[in-house]
Protein backbone atom coordinates (compact mmCIF):
# COMPACT_ATOMS: atom_id res chain seq x y z
CA UNK A 1 0.00 0.00 0.00
CA UNK A 2 1.32 3.42 -0.97
CA UNK A 3 2.01 6.10 1.62
CA UNK A 4 -0.14 9.00 0.45
CA UNK A 5 2.53 11.43 1.67
CA UNK A 6 4.85 10.00 -0.99
CA UNK A 7 2.27 11.00 -3.61
CA UNK A 8 1.83 14.55 -2.23
CA UNK A 9 -1.93 14.14 -2.26
CA UNK A 10 -4.25 16.65 -0.59
CA UNK A 11 -6.23 15.35 2.39
CA UNK A 12 -9.95 14.65 1.97
CA UNK A 13 -12.38 16.65 4.08
CA UNK A 14 -14.01 14.99 7.14
CA UNK A 15 -17.27 14.19 5.32
CA UNK A 16 -15.37 12.44 2.52
CA UNK A 17 -13.29 10.46 5.02
CA UNK A 18 -16.49 9.35 6.73
CA UNK A 19 -17.89 8.14 3.41
CA UNK A 20 -14.65 6.29 2.67
CA UNK A 21 -14.79 4.64 6.11
CA UNK A 22 -18.27 3.34 5.26
CA UNK A 23 -16.92 1.84 2.02
CA UNK A 24 -14.05 0.24 3.96
CA UNK A 25 -16.60 -1.39 6.28
CA UNK A 26 -18.48 -2.80 3.29
CA UNK A 27 -15.26 -4.12 1.75
CA UNK A 28 -14.26 -5.78 5.03
CA UNK A 29 -17.69 -7.38 5.29
CA UNK A 30 -17.39 -8.74 1.74
CA UNK A 31 -13.94 -10.15 2.47
CA UNK A 32 -15.12 -11.70 5.74
CA UNK A 33 -18.09 -13.33 4.00
CA UNK A 34 -15.91 -14.97 1.36
CA UNK A 35 -14.52 -18.41 2.32
CA UNK A 36 -11.19 -17.42 0.77
CA UNK A 37 -10.97 -14.43 3.15
CA UNK A 38 -10.44 -12.36 0.01
CA UNK A 39 -12.47 -10.95 -2.86
CA UNK A 40 -11.69 -10.51 -6.54
CA UNK A 41 -10.47 -7.09 -7.60
CA UNK A 42 -13.61 -6.76 -9.73
CA UNK A 43 -15.70 -6.96 -6.57
CA UNK A 44 -13.43 -4.41 -4.89
CA UNK A 45 -13.96 -2.01 -7.80
CA UNK A 46 -17.70 -2.60 -7.78
CA UNK A 47 -18.05 -1.72 -4.09
CA UNK A 48 -15.61 1.22 -4.18
CA UNK A 49 -17.05 2.82 -7.31
CA UNK A 50 -20.73 1.92 -7.45
CA UNK A 51 -22.19 1.33 -3.96
CA UNK A 52 -25.41 3.41 -3.99
CA UNK A 53 -24.97 6.71 -2.14
CA UNK A 54 -21.40 5.96 -1.08
CA UNK A 55 -19.27 4.89 -4.04
CA UNK A 56 -17.01 7.13 -6.07
CA UNK A 57 -19.54 7.57 -8.89
CA UNK A 58 -22.63 7.49 -6.69
CA UNK A 59 -21.69 9.46 -3.58
CA UNK A 60 -22.26 12.94 -4.96
CA UNK A 61 -18.66 14.17 -4.68
CA UNK A 62 -16.90 16.30 -7.32
CA UNK A 63 -15.53 14.06 -10.08
CA UNK A 64 -15.03 16.01 -13.30
CA UNK A 65 -13.25 19.25 -14.12
CA UNK A 66 -10.96 21.48 -12.09
CA UNK A 67 -12.81 20.81 -8.82
CA UNK A 68 -12.78 17.05 -9.36
CA UNK A 69 -10.20 14.40 -10.15
CA UNK A 70 -9.78 14.37 -13.93
CA UNK A 71 -10.91 16.06 -17.14
CA UNK A 72 -12.53 14.14 -19.99
CA UNK A 73 -12.44 15.31 -23.61
CA UNK A 74 -15.91 16.95 -23.53
CA UNK A 75 -15.05 18.82 -20.32
CA UNK A 76 -11.82 20.14 -21.82
CA UNK A 77 -13.60 22.46 -24.25
CA UNK A 78 -15.78 22.64 -27.35
CA UNK A 79 -13.80 20.85 -30.07
CA UNK A 80 -14.43 17.19 -29.16
CA UNK A 81 -18.20 17.58 -28.94
CA UNK A 82 -18.34 19.60 -32.16
CA UNK A 83 -16.41 16.93 -34.07
CA UNK A 84 -18.50 14.11 -32.65
CA UNK A 85 -21.64 16.05 -33.61
CA UNK A 86 -20.46 16.07 -37.24
CA UNK A 87 -20.09 12.29 -37.18
CA UNK A 88 -23.48 11.88 -35.47
CA UNK A 89 -25.18 14.13 -38.03
CA UNK A 90 -23.92 11.91 -40.84
CA UNK A 91 -25.25 8.76 -39.15
CA UNK A 92 -28.57 10.29 -38.10
CA UNK A 93 -29.13 11.31 -41.71
CA UNK A 94 -29.92 7.67 -42.48
CA UNK A 95 -31.35 6.42 -39.16
CA UNK A 96 -33.96 7.60 -36.68
CA UNK A 97 -32.90 10.76 -34.73
CA UNK A 98 -32.20 9.02 -31.44
CA UNK A 99 -29.03 9.17 -29.33
CA UNK A 100 -28.40 7.04 -26.24
CA UNK A 101 -25.40 7.95 -24.09
CA UNK A 102 -24.05 5.62 -21.41
CA UNK A 103 -22.38 7.24 -18.40
CA UNK A 104 -22.86 10.88 -19.38
CA UNK A 105 -20.55 12.27 -16.68
CA UNK A 106 -21.25 15.92 -15.99
CA UNK A 107 -23.60 16.16 -18.98
CA UNK A 108 -21.08 18.23 -20.99
CA UNK A 109 -21.10 15.97 -24.06
CA UNK A 110 -24.89 15.67 -24.05
CA UNK A 111 -25.18 19.45 -23.91
CA UNK A 112 -22.74 19.94 -26.78
CA UNK A 113 -24.49 17.38 -28.99
CA UNK A 114 -27.95 18.72 -28.21
CA UNK A 115 -26.94 22.30 -28.97
CA UNK A 116 -25.18 21.25 -32.18
CA UNK A 117 -27.82 18.85 -33.52
CA UNK A 118 -31.09 19.78 -31.83
CA UNK A 119 -31.95 23.02 -33.68
CA UNK A 120 -31.64 21.37 -37.10
CA UNK A 121 -33.12 18.02 -36.06
CA UNK A 122 -36.45 18.86 -34.45
CA UNK A 123 -37.27 15.20 -33.85
CA UNK A 124 -34.02 14.47 -32.02
CA UNK A 125 -34.39 12.56 -28.76
CA UNK A 126 -31.56 11.99 -26.26
CA UNK A 127 -31.54 9.27 -23.62
CA UNK A 128 -28.94 8.91 -20.85
CA UNK A 129 -28.26 5.58 -19.16
CA UNK A 130 -26.83 6.54 -15.76
CA UNK A 131 -26.45 4.17 -12.80
CA UNK A 132 -25.73 7.04 -10.39
CA UNK A 133 -28.73 9.02 -9.16
CA UNK A 134 -26.36 11.78 -7.98
CA UNK A 135 -24.81 12.14 -11.44
CA UNK A 136 -28.22 12.04 -13.13
CA UNK A 137 -29.28 14.99 -10.96
CA UNK A 138 -26.10 16.87 -11.88
CA UNK A 139 -26.65 16.16 -15.57
CA UNK A 140 -30.22 17.43 -15.47
CA UNK A 141 -29.14 20.62 -13.72
CA UNK A 142 -26.33 21.17 -16.21
CA UNK A 143 -28.53 20.61 -19.26
CA UNK A 144 -31.25 22.83 -17.87
CA UNK A 145 -28.69 25.62 -17.65
CA UNK A 146 -26.83 25.07 -20.93
CA UNK A 147 -29.63 24.01 -23.29
CA UNK A 148 -32.89 25.04 -21.60
CA UNK A 149 -34.93 24.83 -24.81
CA UNK A 150 -33.80 21.26 -25.50
CA UNK A 151 -33.67 19.59 -22.08
CA UNK A 152 -37.25 18.35 -22.45
CA UNK A 153 -35.96 16.00 -25.16
CA UNK A 154 -33.75 14.18 -22.65
CA UNK A 155 -34.80 11.11 -20.63
CA UNK A 156 -32.89 8.98 -18.12
CA UNK A 157 -32.80 5.36 -16.96
CA UNK A 158 -30.60 3.32 -14.62
CA UNK A 159 -30.01 0.52 -17.16
CA UNK A 160 -30.57 -0.39 -20.81
CA UNK A 161 -33.69 0.89 -22.52
CA UNK A 162 -36.68 -1.44 -22.41
CA UNK A 163 -37.61 -0.83 -26.05
CA UNK A 164 -35.82 -1.15 -29.36
CA UNK A 165 -34.63 1.91 -31.29
CA UNK A 166 -32.65 3.11 -34.29
CA UNK A 167 -29.88 5.64 -33.96
CA UNK A 168 -26.59 6.10 -32.13
CA UNK A 169 -25.16 4.79 -28.86
CA UNK A 170 -22.26 6.72 -27.31
CA UNK A 171 -20.01 5.56 -24.46
CA UNK A 172 -17.16 7.97 -23.70
CA UNK A 173 -14.75 6.73 -21.00
CA UNK A 174 -17.19 4.13 -19.71
CA UNK A 175 -15.56 0.74 -20.37
CA UNK A 176 -12.33 1.62 -18.52
CA UNK A 177 -14.28 2.05 -15.24
CA UNK A 178 -16.27 -1.20 -15.46
CA UNK A 179 -15.19 -3.73 -12.79
CA UNK A 180 -12.13 -5.71 -13.93
CA UNK A 181 -10.32 -8.82 -12.71
CA UNK A 182 -6.53 -8.86 -12.36
CA UNK A 183 -4.36 -11.83 -13.27
CA UNK A 184 -0.66 -12.61 -12.87
CA UNK A 185 1.35 -14.98 -15.03
CA UNK A 186 3.51 -17.37 -12.97
CA UNK A 187 5.46 -18.72 -15.93
CA UNK A 188 3.19 -21.74 -16.06
CA UNK A 189 -0.34 -20.46 -15.55
CA UNK A 190 -2.44 -17.45 -14.64
CA UNK A 191 -3.48 -16.82 -11.03
CA UNK A 192 -5.99 -14.21 -9.95
CA UNK A 193 -4.97 -11.20 -7.86
CA UNK A 194 -7.59 -10.78 -5.16
CA UNK A 195 -7.87 -8.35 -2.27
CA UNK A 196 -7.70 -9.16 1.44
CA UNK A 197 -7.43 -7.15 4.66
CA UNK A 198 -4.39 -7.02 6.91
CA UNK A 199 -3.59 -4.96 9.98
CA UNK A 200 -2.35 -1.97 7.98
CA UNK A 201 -5.07 -2.04 5.35
CA UNK A 202 -5.98 -3.83 2.15
CA UNK A 203 -3.42 -5.83 0.23
CA UNK A 204 -3.16 -8.23 -2.71
CA UNK A 205 -3.59 -11.98 -2.30
CA UNK A 206 -3.04 -14.68 -4.91
CA UNK A 207 -6.16 -16.72 -5.67
CA UNK A 208 -6.85 -19.68 -7.90
CA UNK A 209 -8.66 -18.70 -11.08
CA UNK A 210 -12.29 -19.70 -10.54
CA UNK A 211 -13.83 -18.06 -13.58
CA UNK A 212 -13.85 -19.36 -17.14
CA UNK A 213 -12.09 -16.49 -18.91
CA UNK A 214 -11.75 -17.13 -22.65
CA UNK A 215 -10.14 -13.72 -23.16
CA UNK A 216 -6.98 -14.71 -21.29
CA UNK A 217 -4.07 -15.02 -23.74
CA UNK A 218 -3.19 -18.49 -25.01
CA UNK A 219 0.30 -19.95 -24.78
CA UNK A 220 1.30 -18.78 -28.25
CA UNK A 221 0.60 -15.21 -27.21
CA UNK A 222 2.45 -15.41 -23.89
CA UNK A 223 5.45 -17.57 -24.77
CA UNK A 224 7.80 -14.60 -24.24
CA UNK A 225 5.98 -13.19 -21.21
CA UNK A 226 8.13 -13.01 -18.08
CA UNK A 227 6.79 -14.47 -14.81
CA UNK A 228 5.01 -11.78 -12.80
CA UNK A 229 3.32 -10.13 -15.79
CA UNK A 230 0.00 -8.59 -14.67
CA UNK A 231 -3.05 -8.41 -16.92
CA UNK A 232 -6.52 -6.93 -16.33
CA UNK A 233 -9.72 -7.99 -18.09
CA UNK A 234 -13.07 -6.21 -17.85
CA UNK A 235 -15.78 -8.28 -16.18
CA UNK A 236 -19.24 -8.67 -17.71
CA UNK A 237 -18.29 -6.74 -20.84
CA UNK A 238 -20.09 -9.40 -22.88
CA UNK A 239 -23.28 -8.89 -20.87
CA UNK A 240 -23.09 -5.11 -21.25
CA UNK A 241 -22.62 -5.36 -25.03
CA UNK A 242 -25.41 -7.92 -25.33
CA UNK A 243 -27.75 -5.55 -23.48
CA UNK A 244 -27.04 -2.79 -25.99
CA UNK A 245 -27.40 -5.15 -28.95
CA UNK A 246 -30.79 -6.31 -27.69
CA UNK A 247 -32.29 -2.81 -28.00
CA UNK A 248 -30.32 -1.36 -30.94
CA UNK A 249 -32.32 -2.39 -34.00
CA UNK A 250 -30.26 -0.35 -36.46
CA UNK A 251 -27.42 2.12 -36.12
CA UNK A 252 -23.98 2.59 -34.62
CA UNK A 253 -22.27 2.34 -31.24
CA UNK A 254 -19.37 4.77 -30.80
CA UNK A 255 -16.96 3.80 -28.02
CA UNK A 256 -14.22 6.21 -26.93
CA UNK A 257 -11.71 5.14 -24.30
CA UNK A 258 -8.05 4.77 -23.48
CA UNK A 259 -6.46 1.43 -24.29
CA UNK A 260 -4.79 -0.65 -26.95
CA UNK A 261 -5.04 -3.90 -28.95
CA UNK A 262 -4.10 -7.10 -27.14
CA UNK A 263 -0.65 -7.52 -28.69
CA UNK A 264 0.31 -4.03 -27.47
CA UNK A 265 -1.21 -4.74 -24.09
CA UNK A 266 1.06 -7.78 -23.73
CA UNK A 267 4.21 -5.72 -24.33
CA UNK A 268 6.81 -5.84 -21.56
CA UNK A 269 6.31 -2.10 -20.99
CA UNK A 270 2.93 -3.01 -19.42
CA UNK A 271 4.27 -5.87 -17.30
CA UNK A 272 2.91 -4.28 -14.13
CA UNK A 273 -0.62 -3.99 -15.53
CA UNK A 274 -2.56 -0.90 -16.57
CA UNK A 275 -4.37 -0.06 -13.32
CA UNK A 276 -4.64 3.70 -12.71
CA UNK A 277 -6.23 5.77 -9.95
CA UNK A 278 -7.17 9.44 -10.26
CA UNK A 279 -7.41 11.72 -7.25
CA UNK A 280 -7.43 15.53 -7.45
CA UNK A 281 -5.66 15.39 -10.83
CA UNK A 282 -2.92 13.11 -9.50
CA UNK A 283 -2.45 9.72 -11.19
CA UNK A 284 -1.12 6.78 -9.17
CA UNK A 285 -1.51 2.99 -8.93
CA UNK A 286 -2.75 2.35 -5.37
CA UNK A 287 -6.46 1.41 -5.44
CA UNK A 288 -6.49 0.85 -1.66
CA UNK A 289 -6.01 4.51 -0.80
CA UNK A 290 -9.26 6.11 0.44
CA UNK A 291 -11.70 3.66 -1.22
CA UNK A 292 -14.69 5.50 -2.63
CA UNK A 293 -12.85 8.82 -2.99
CA UNK A 294 -10.79 8.13 -6.10
CA UNK A 295 -11.41 6.84 -9.59
CA UNK A 296 -10.11 3.35 -10.44
CA UNK A 297 -9.66 2.38 -14.09
CA UNK A 298 -7.90 -0.17 -16.28
CA UNK A 299 -6.85 0.17 -19.88
CA UNK A 300 -9.34 -1.23 -22.39
CA UNK A 301 -8.32 -4.33 -24.35
CA UNK A 302 -9.80 -3.33 -27.70
CA UNK A 303 -9.18 -6.79 -29.16
CA UNK A 304 -11.30 -8.31 -26.38
CA UNK A 305 -13.90 -5.59 -26.96
CA UNK A 306 -14.05 -6.38 -30.68
CA UNK A 307 -14.27 -10.14 -30.13
CA UNK A 308 -17.10 -9.82 -27.63
CA UNK A 309 -18.91 -7.31 -29.85
CA UNK A 310 -18.89 -9.74 -32.77
CA UNK A 311 -20.14 -12.52 -30.48
CA UNK A 312 -22.99 -10.21 -29.39
CA UNK A 313 -24.06 -9.61 -33.00
CA UNK A 314 -22.30 -6.36 -33.93
CA UNK A 315 -20.15 -5.63 -36.96
CA UNK A 316 -16.88 -3.94 -36.00
CA UNK A 317 -17.03 -1.13 -38.54
CA UNK A 318 -14.12 1.07 -37.52
CA UNK A 319 -11.19 1.48 -35.12
CA UNK A 320 -8.61 4.26 -34.93
CA UNK A 321 -6.86 6.66 -32.60
CA UNK A 322 -8.77 9.62 -31.23
CA UNK A 323 -6.51 11.94 -33.22
CA UNK A 324 -7.35 10.13 -36.48
CA UNK A 325 -11.05 10.17 -35.65
CA UNK A 326 -11.12 13.90 -34.92
CA UNK A 327 -9.12 14.70 -38.06
CA UNK A 328 -11.56 12.59 -40.09
CA UNK A 329 -14.43 14.52 -38.54
CA UNK A 330 -12.89 17.81 -39.65
CA UNK A 331 -11.34 19.21 -36.47
CA UNK A 332 -9.24 21.60 -38.56
CA UNK A 333 -12.44 23.18 -39.94
CA UNK A 334 -14.11 23.16 -36.51
CA UNK A 335 -11.03 24.80 -34.98
CA UNK A 336 -10.87 27.49 -37.66
CA UNK A 337 -14.57 28.30 -37.25
CA UNK A 338 -14.26 28.50 -33.46
CA UNK A 339 -11.34 30.93 -33.49
CA UNK A 340 -11.82 34.66 -33.17
CA UNK A 341 -13.27 34.84 -29.69
CA UNK A 342 -10.39 36.88 -28.32
CA UNK A 343 -6.87 36.14 -27.13
CA UNK A 344 -7.76 34.09 -24.05
CA UNK A 345 -10.39 32.08 -25.91
CA UNK A 346 -8.13 31.32 -28.86
CA UNK A 347 -5.27 30.34 -26.57
CA UNK A 348 -7.55 27.97 -24.65
CA UNK A 349 -8.79 26.53 -27.96
CA UNK A 350 -5.23 25.87 -29.12
CA UNK A 351 -4.39 24.13 -25.83
CA UNK A 352 -7.50 21.98 -26.16
CA UNK A 353 -6.54 20.96 -29.70
CA UNK A 354 -3.08 19.91 -28.49
CA UNK A 355 -4.59 17.91 -25.62
CA UNK A 356 -6.97 16.08 -27.96
CA UNK A 357 -4.52 15.41 -30.81
CA UNK A 358 -0.94 15.10 -29.59
CA UNK A 359 0.43 11.54 -29.21
CA UNK A 360 1.82 12.26 -25.74
CA UNK A 361 -1.59 13.38 -24.50
CA UNK A 362 -5.00 12.02 -25.61
CA UNK A 363 -4.39 11.72 -29.34
CA UNK A 364 -2.90 8.20 -29.38
CA UNK A 365 -3.75 6.95 -25.89
CA UNK A 366 -7.46 7.16 -26.63
CA UNK A 367 -9.11 5.07 -29.33
CA UNK A 368 -12.50 5.14 -31.02
CA UNK A 369 -14.40 2.04 -32.14
CA UNK A 370 -17.61 1.80 -34.17
CA UNK A 371 -19.96 -1.17 -33.81
CA UNK A 372 -22.73 -1.36 -36.41
CA UNK A 373 -26.10 -3.07 -36.60
CA UNK A 374 -27.72 -3.21 -40.06
CA UNK A 375 -25.78 -0.09 -41.04
CA UNK A 376 -22.91 0.10 -43.53
CA UNK A 377 -22.53 3.71 -44.69
CA UNK A 378 -18.94 5.05 -44.68
CA UNK A 379 -18.16 7.17 -41.61
CA UNK A 380 -15.78 10.11 -42.01
CA UNK A 381 -14.35 9.65 -38.52
CA UNK A 382 -12.85 6.33 -39.63
CA UNK A 383 -11.29 7.49 -42.89
CA UNK A 384 -7.98 6.27 -41.47
CA UNK A 385 -9.27 2.89 -40.28
CA UNK A 386 -6.89 0.69 -38.28
CA UNK A 387 -8.93 -2.42 -37.62
CA UNK A 388 -5.99 -4.51 -38.82
CA UNK A 389 -4.14 -3.54 -35.62
CA UNK A 390 -6.68 -5.47 -33.54
CA UNK A 391 -5.32 -8.78 -34.86
CA UNK A 392 -1.68 -8.11 -34.13
CA UNK A 393 1.37 -6.31 -35.50
CA UNK A 394 1.69 -5.94 -39.25
CA UNK A 395 3.74 -8.64 -40.93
Amino acid sequence: MTDKAQLSLPDPDPAALERSAAIVDLLEQAIGADPRDAIGFDRFMEIALYTPGLGYYTGGGAIFGAAGDFVTAPESGELFGACLARQCAQILGTTAPYIVEYGAGSGALAGQLLNALGPGETGLRYHIVETSAALADQQQAYLTQTCPDLVDRVTWSRTHLEHGFEGIVIANEVVDALPARRYRWTGERFVELGVTRERNGFTWRTLEVEHAEPSLPDRDQIRDMAPGFVLELTRDLDTWLAGIRTVLARGTVLLVDYGEPRHERLHEARAGGTLQCHYRHHVHADPFLWPGLQDITVSVDFTQLAELAVAAGFDVAGYCSQASFLLGCGIETVYAEARGGGGAHDYSLAQEAKRLLLPGQMGERFKVMALNVDYDAPMPGFTHDERHRLDGPAA
